[in-house]
């Protein structure tokens, strides 16, 4: 039942062409609906230079572990304020603190702007003592695909890596080759196939939207850490985290793809489904484990 309310009113609301200026428009609408949190989390506003950035924390978080979460929003749009809920579930069940940026957005800043930005708050966290071995990248959609681009640009330099990268949803394909664009059209609860189009235009620019650090589907993965790929079965996306997956597979990389059935694109945000508390839980499980590892 709960699924049927939330998808039936997720695809009211969203499931309509927009525009950027349309889609950003909604988006600070649905985020001022979203100020409070919950008992328990804590969220601080910082800056590095002229990049803003929030730490989102549950009372019970290791001040040293830190979990980079890069937002969705089609590399065009993401307001912090919306994600807050979403962070604060993952810092609970992960026992870390998480760190999000409000990274540059096309198209006033198309690629590589965001990439950017993220290596260099990866680089302020080095700077400021954290280990990168208590470090991990998340993001969701396009912000899971950022964190494979990030980690894929530090291991081509030889720099340290994360100690894993957790991909909700993931958009690691702009030039949408999967079958599932097609098969799960219909399915699609807030992803416009007019919508995707503009926004993977406005991200790709002049570039070439096969390059690995845009679209890391195509990616050579050969020596990154331990990847845990959530997708629900339901949405357009779900070949984008399968294609990752065998290509981490093939490249002898831990890899765990989980596909929830009869969910739709980011399901985790609205916490209350039973398949978001288990997806929080995997994810717990997921980080507990690897800082297990690293303590041995």
């Amino acid at each position: 039942m709960l699924r049927f309310i939330f998808r039936t009113l997720l695809r009211n609301l969203f499931y309509k062409p927009l525009n950027i200026d349309e889609l950003r428009e909604s988006q600070t609408r649905s985020a001022k609906m979203m100020q409070k949190f919950p008992k328990g989390i804590s969220v601080e506003h910082f800056s590095i230079h002229e990049l803003s950035l929030e730490w989102v924390s549950h009372e019970s978080a290791n001040a040293e572990k830190i979990i980079l979460y890069l937002h969705g929003g089609g590399y065009v749009s993401g307001d912090l304020t919306m994600y807050r809920l979403l962070c604060g579930s993952i810092s609970e069940k992960s026992g870390a603190r998480v760190l999000m940026p409000d990274y540059r957005l096309a198209p006033e800043y198309p690629f590589p702007a965001a990439l950017q930005d993220v290596l260099e708050v990866y680089d302020w966290l080095l700077r400021e003592g954290f280990a990168a071995e208590n470090i991990f990248f998340a993001g969701d959609s396009a912000g899971g695909g950022l964190s494979l681009a990030v980690t894929l640009a530090l291991r081509d330099e030889g720099r340290p890596l994360p100690a894993g990268i957790i991909c909700l949803s993931p958009w690691t394909d702009l030039t949408f080759s999967g079958e599932s664009h097609e098969t799960n059209a219909e399915k699609s609860v807030i992803l416009h196939p007019e919508n995707l189009r503009l926004w993977a235009e406005a991200y790709i620019a002049f570039a070439d939207s096969r390059t690995p650090h845009i679209s890391p589907a195509f990616a050579d993965l050969t020596n990154f850490p331990p990847m845990l790929i959530q997708v629900g079965s339901d949405e357009v996306f779900l070949d984008d985290a399968r294609m990752v997956a065998e290509n981490a597979k093939s490249a002898g990389v831990d890899v765990t793809l989980s596909v929830y059935e009869k969910m739709w694109h980011v399901w985790q945000a609205v916490g209350i489904l039973p398949e978001a508390k288990r997806a929080f839980a995997e994810i717990g499980e997921f980080v507990e484990k690897l800082n297990t590892d690293h303590a041995d």
